[in-house]
Formats: structure tokens, sequence, C-alpha cells
């Protein structure tokens, strides 16, 4: 991984840029949030700790998390209309601020496809800059599962989207930015990382971290230097 200053060095050059979302680009846990509006979040928020810390495989508590809440496809909806993304502060300008310099901005994100889309829409990303997990429905809109097929849906997932974006785009300086420890995982291939901390602290992103921000004004200030 490369040290503070020549991960600020990358950031500073950066052709682009990988966002985490739930307690990096949004102030809160998309699935935990959902799990409240279903009635089943303190269940629910003691796998999202474990899978945070890293001591369980993403999809075993994806896995588990979404047989306690089981989605149905109107319960998504309502949730999606019930709570606007809450955007942490800095977000918007660092967003515009990087697009106004032509770096492509994306969302890599073991979140789900519906829930954001909307926070996408509020920063101005593309949809096909959008990579997340698909919740699945039958007919009668139960919830079915989701798409494993997705590679943000396992460990080892966001490393994966990275090495797809450089071999397809050729990125040189590709950033990632996020809280817990599979976006930490995603350098390398990614150029530089930079741990976020402006809503949770994850102690082993902050002590592994070789820049480690607490607010995006920190981000936007040295593409401004």
């Amino acid at each position: 991984m490369a040290t503070f200053d020549e991960t600020k060095a990358i950031w500073k050059a950066a052709d682009a840029v990988c966002f985490d979302v739930d307690s990096t680009v949004v102030t809160d846990e998309g699935i935990d949030e959902l799990a409240k509006f279903c009635g089943v979040g303190e269940k629910v928020a003691e796998l999202t700790r474990n899978a945070m810390n890293g001591t369980v495989t993403f999809r075993d508590t994806l896995k588990a998390r979404l047989g306690i809440i089981k989605p149905s496809k109107q319960h998504l909806m309502d949730f999606i209309e019930a709570h606007p993304p809450s955007l942490t502060n800095g977000i918007r300008e660092l967003v515009k601020t990087l697009q106004s310099r032509g770096t492509k901005v994306y969302l890599v994100t073991g979140g789900f496809l519906s829930i954001v889309s909307e926070v996408a829409k509020e920063l101005g990303i593309p949809t096909e800059n959008i990579f997340a997990n698909k919740l699945k429905f039958y007919f009668n809109g139960d919830f079915a599962g989701f798409d494993e097929d997705q590679p943000t849906s396992a460990s080892g997932g966001k490393p994966k989207v990275v090495q797809m974006l450089k071999k397809k785009y050729g990125y040189k300086n590709l950033v990632m930015v996020g809280d817990g420890s599979t976006d930490m995982e995603a350098c390398p291939p990614a150029d530089a990382f930079i741990g976020f901390g402006g809503n949770q602290v994850r102690p082993k992103v902050q002590e592994n971290a070789k820049w480690f921000a607490t607010n995006f004004q920190e981000l936007i200030s040295v593409l401004k230097e």
C-alpha cells in the first residue's frame, strides 16, 4: 500500500475514484436501516458489525441478514420512499469537484442497487457506474434471495471490480475510499486507499490506512491545493 505522501499524490492525479456507500457516502448502513424498517433492526445490526470488522465472510453475513429481514418488493419500495439518502457532509462538493476535473466516480458497495441508485441520482453519478448487490423476488413480490453472480456479494468482490475497471479503461491512478475492511482489501489492485472515519471509525482501517480522513473537506482541500 502506498505511503501517505504517495497516497496524496495519487489522489491529486486520480483518473477514477471508487467510493464505498454505507457509512461513507451516506451516514448510515442501508441494510441496518432496512432491517429497522422491517422490525428486525437489533438482530441484523450485530451481524453487520461482524461483517465490517472482518470476522466473518461477507457473503455468509449477507445471506444471514437477508434471511432475517426477508424484504418483499413492496417493503423495499416503501422503505425507499420513506428513507431518502442521508448524504455525508461534503460528499456532493467532493463528487462535483472530482467530476469537474474529469475524474470518473464509481459507487462500489455491498449495498443494494435499488437503494444505491437513489444515492447516485442525488450525486449525479450515472447508473452504469454503480456496482452493488441485486435482490431477487418471486412473481408475487416475496423475497427470493440475492444475485450471487454480483462480485460485490462476496468477500474479495471490491478488488475484482477495481481490477475490472482498470483493465477495461486503463486507469493509472484509481483510488478506493471507504470505511470498512472490504474497502481496504481493494488496494491493491487500487493504486491507493483512503480510509474514511467521518461516520464510523473501524479500528482495523484506522490503524492500517496510510491516509485516514475524518471528513470529506480534507479530501477536497488537497484537490484544490
